[in-house]
């Protein structure tokens, strides 16, 4: 018989009843305790939650520093007394009732409450007049068209235009202060102090508002800065400016996209914006932890600030104090003569022709203010900023032009009497009878018609007496791309902001060439004047000009001056073309001005036995007025001088170079010598303050009488 095979019993759904079980009595007791802890604990977390909202504030810190080279301060700060104001969630009558309270304690300026702010004002202090300003039927139509907040809007801006002088005039002297208080508590962000006022706070009124912090919430007294300049108003427009109240409106998203507050001070001009970064420091940060309700709960420091880094300039402050003293007393002299009438200005530049450092950059102007009192104010920036028709001292790039497109050769000699080309005056040389000129003396008697000649050359004329005159207008390109090498015509490429690069003849006539190789036709800045001499002196590289030296860690609490972060290295921009030889007679063109009989400064340095071994070249434009005065003479203006000096010292191993422009000095055809005489005046203080300091004594006034022009002496200058 067949036995029936037994079915085994399978294990499986016990197993998996089993795991169900398990899997419901986790989940039971999940839900158990997600249970107990919303009940029980549910308020303690949801309060914990609520109160972990984290605000991080920037506190601002004091700005760097400027040293001169030798380490004498230039710009600081100094404590002064401040009051702040930080919203805490307050509300509008919060505020107001705050503003009200602080206004009788101290006095606020209100010159820069606006109407509109009035206007605000007036209804926060009116509101029934103002829901009055606006009828039932007007707001029923408006609501026909608009709703929510875009109503409230329109039905405001009708209550504003609606308030008239009579109602604005209700506000009191008092009221306004409040309002001026309430503007600023208003401006700022929540939690981050605002400045109330930080100029002018008499110690009577930080005592008092000091004593009262208990009845004005928000409100705190506190230590602000202010920059503080050591030697007044010497280089001030180059130093530059920072903001009063916050950043400036126009640059806001700049730099609140770089994590600046609203009320940060920066750099508004200068080396104070140019270098903004360096100097605005690293801000001291806090955490405020608050609740929902902007109640700060706790203050947790996360960085401390840290002061802004030190400048060390180039600039040295004895000798920018001396140049500033001899420019001022130079003009004034200079106006003292006949025909001045239209001079204003005068500025100087000397610098290191090897490194590119800016010594000293002076400038004066006189401006006439509006009670009719003439008063000098410091232009230095007009060295940059300015550009004019300078002369004859560009006639070292015309002859290396000369020179670098075959137009002449080393002791290329022509004959010096005047230009005649049809249809034109003659153009001539500043004295008649030159002679016969070689490159060299060319440069040494300043003869225009030899750089007329060259210029002929260089735009492929064939110059013939009383004919017409064609020549290739690609030889303005030629000349300008020339001059560029040297700096004339084109950015310097000084660290300061807004320079100048000049203005470039449209013109391709024939005689505006002529014009433009002895400086008459395209204008230039005094800062590059400067980079061209130092082209010259230095052997044919063109340093890029800078006004900083270092970037230094701040000044320790010694007084000592922090470690370098940075030095500025020298930066040679391009190498001139043309060979060594062909410099060398450019030079000695520039020595012979300078200090040989018939050279065109001569009597300024060689006949008085300077042992600094001068060379230089003097400049004499002939232009048309187009200074402040300029409505004042119709379509034509008047035909003025300027004057121009370009030089450096010693010779042989220059250290020195220097650039002096004096625009409209004089009108007619004899005036005063101001150009030579500051360049003669500012190269005697420079080596004899170097004397000074390596015998150890100090005393750079220099202003004695054979240093100056006298009215009868007999001048070389062309």
């Amino acid at each position: 018989m067949k036995q029936k095979k037994k079915k085994k019993k399978s294990h499986v759904p016990f197993r998996v009843n089993v795991l169900f079980f398990i899997v419901f009595m986790l989940f039971s007791v999940l839900i158990l305790r997600l249970g107990f802890v919303q009940i029980v604990y549910g308020d303690d977390y949801r309060r914990e939650i609520e109160r972990t909202e984290d605000i991080t504030v920037n506190n601002p810190v004091p700005r760097g520093k400027m040293l001169d080279r030798t380490g004498k301060v230039i710009v600081d700060n100094t404590p002064q007394n401040a009051i702040t104001y930080t919203n805490r969630g307050a509300k509008q009558d919060e505020m107001l009732e705050v503003a009200e309270n602080l206004a009788r304690l101290i006095e606020k300026d209100t010159s820069k409450v606006q109407e509109r702010d009035k206007k605000d004002y007036w209804i926060i202090k009116n509101p029934k007049l103002a829901e009055k300003k606006v009828s039932d039927e007007e707001k029923d139509k408006l609501k026909e068209k608009l709703e929510g907040k875009e109503l409230d809007k329109e039905i405001y801006k009708l209550q504003l235009d609606r308030i008239t002088e009579e109602e604005l005039n209700e506000l009191t002297a008092f009221d306004l202060e409040v309002l001026a208080i309430y503007r600023d508590f208003s401006s700022g962000y929540a939690l981050t102090p605002q400045m109330v006022k930080n100029k002018g706070v008499t110690d009577e009124e930080f005592a008092v508002v000091s004593e009262n912090l208990q009845l004005l919430p928000g409100v705190d007294t506190t230590t602000d800065w202010e920059r503080y300049y050591a030697f007044g108003d010497t280089l001030k427009s180059v130093l530059g400016n920072v903001s009063d109240d916050g950043l400036p409106a126009e640059q806001l998203d700049y730099y609140l996209a770089r994590d600046y507050s609203r009320n940060d001070r920066v750099g508004k001009s200068q080396i104070e914006l140019q270098y903004e970064d360096v100097l605005h420091g690293q801000k001291a940060k806090v955490k405020n932890v608050t609740d929902k309700a902007g109640n700060v709960l706790e203050t947790i420091p996360i960085s401390e600030g840290k002061r802004g880094k030190d400048l060390v300039l180039s600039i040295d402050m004895e000798l920018q104090t001396a140049v500033d003293k001899i420019v001022e007393e130079e003009l004034k002299a200079a106006k003292s003569k006949s025909g001045t009438t239209l001079l204003d200005r005068s500025y100087v530049v000397l610098m290191d022709p090897r490194t590119g450092e800016i010594l000293s950059m002076a400038g004066k102007r006189i401006v006439k203010k509006e009670n009719g009192e003439r008063v000098i104010m410091d232009d230095a920036l007009g060295n940059i900023q300015t550009t004019y028709n300078v002369g004859s001292t560009v006639k070292g790039a015309t002859i290396m032009t000369g020179f670098n497109t075959g137009a002449i050769k080393p002791g290329t000699t022509f004959y010096d009497t005047p230009v005649r080309i049809k249809g034109t005056p003659p153009k001539k040389s500043w004295k008649a009878g030159l002679g016969t000129m070689s490159d060299i003396t060319a440069l040494k008697f300043s003869s225009n018609v030899y750089m007329f000649h060259t210029a002929i050359k260089i735009g492929g004329g064939n110059y013939i007496p009383e004919h017409s005159l064609r020549l290739d207008p690609k030889g303005f390109n030629t000349i300008r791309d020339s001059f560029a090498q040297y700096g004339l015509g084109v950015k310097t490429g000084i660290d300061l902001p807004n320079e100048q690069s000049g203005f470039k003849g449209t013109g391709t006539k024939p005689g505006f060439m002529l014009d433009l190789v002895i400086g008459q036709y395209d204008t230039y800045s005094n800062m590059q004047l400067a980079q061209y001499v130092s082209t010259i002196a230095n052997g044919g590289n063109r340093m890029e000009p800078h006004i900083v030296k270092e970037i230094r860690e701040p000044l320790m609490d010694n007084g000592e001056i922090g470690p370098i972060i940075e030095e500025i290295e020298p930066k040679v921009l391009n190498r001139i073309e043309g060979k060594e030889e062909w410099l060398d007679r450019v030079q000695e063109g520039f020595k012979k001005v300078a200090q040989e009989p018939g050279g065109t400064a001569y009597s300024s340095f060689g006949a008085k036995g300077k042992d600094y071994n001068p060379a230089g070249k003097t400049g004499t434009a002939e232009a048309f007025y187009d200074g402040p005065e300029r409505s004042k003479y119709g379509k034509e203006p008047p035909e003025v001088i300027n004057l121009s000096y370009v030089g450096y010292a010693p010779y042989d191993n220059p250290e020195v170079a220097i650039a002096v422009l004096v625009p409209w000095a004089y009108q007619g055809s004899h005036g005063h010598y101001a150009n030579r005489n500051i360049a003669e005046r500012v190269l005697d203080t420079y080596f004899e303050l170097k004397k000074q300091r390596q015998s150890g004594t100090a005393n750079t006034d220099n202003s004695t009488e054979d240093q100056k022009e006298t009215d009868g002496e007999k001048t070389d200058q062309e």
